[in-house]
């Protein structure tokens, strides 16, 4: 287990699957700054790191998940407009990695998930949760408002009037109700929560690694305004060139589970 951010951002490799856990449980691993900057390093890591096939993201602990940003730093790092502004270059780097990060990611969820935290969820590629979550965006409790970037992908998820929904009232949902406008993917039960995660991050690493990261790639090209398909050709060319392609159909042949090199 590797340590970042002073030990609140944990790293684990094991058989393909790359862990992150935030790890703040005494404050229901909310996001500080340094936080930010351990999730870039974990994930510059994870996408240098061949053997890490998908990468698994969970809060430490039984009660969050990550239940926003930190507050304790609101008043130094986020009291204006201006301060706003400087919190986001501070943080940037972690969400574009987290938005841009090719290899595809799953956030288990348990407990609270809420403001930032549901940001960071929603940057995932799934989301599978335990029956007791909650989830919302507490923005106007507080007299705040979030960005282009959140926003665009709530609305992608759950549409405009759900989204309109939690953002007008800052309510909180549990798992059912999330599951049901589409925010997240499955609800499972607490005890079967990281058998069930794991079960789909293990389908997911023993498939082509290269089919899974043009897959990732074309839905993205798909959902945006002024999509390009010409932009993905290459890679889509690449996956029947490759010699996974040839693997898959003689291990088709052989009637045995294919033994994917990611080339």
């Amino acid at each position: 287990m590797n340590k970042y951010a002073d030990g609140k951002m944990l790293a684990d490799i094991d058989d393909g699957v790359g862990l992150i856990t935030f790890n703040q449980p005494e404050k229901r691993n909310a996001m500080s700054v340094a936080m930010w900057d351990g999730l870039t390093q974990i994930l510059d890591a994870f996408e240098a790191d061949s053997s890490v096939r998908v990468v698994v993201l969970t809060g430490a602990g039984p009660k969050a998940f990550v239940s926003g940003a930190d507050i304790s730093q609101f008043d130094q790092q986020r009291n204006d407009a201006s301060a706003q502004i400087e919190y986001d270059r501070l943080t940037s780097a972690g969400r574009a990695k987290l938005a841009s990060f090719p290899k595809p990611v799953i956030a288990r969820i348990r407990g609270f998930c809420l403001g930032g935290g549901l940001g960071i969820a929603m940057q995932a590629d799934l989301r599978i949760a335990a029956v007791d979550s909650e989830f919302g965006i507490p923005a106007a409790k507080l007299g705040i408002a979030y960005g282009f970037d959140m926003t665009s992908k709530l609305v992608d998820l759950v549409g405009p009037a759900h989204a309109k929904m939690m953002l007008y009232t800052g309510a909180r949902i549990d798992a059912t109700e999330a599951a049901r406008i589409g925010l997240i993917n499955q609800v499972t039960s607490d005890e079967e929560l990281s058998d069930v995660v794991v079960g789909i991050a293990r389908q997911i690493a023993d498939n082509a690694p290269l089919s899974i990261r043009t897959a990732k790639r074309v839905v993205a090209e798909v959902l945006k305004a002024d999509p390009d398909p010409d932009a993905v050709n290459a890679e889509v060319a690449a996956c029947f060139d490759s010699a996974d392609y040839k693997e898959g159909r003689l291990a088709f042949r052989e009637k045995r589970s294919p033994r994917f090199l990611g080339r």
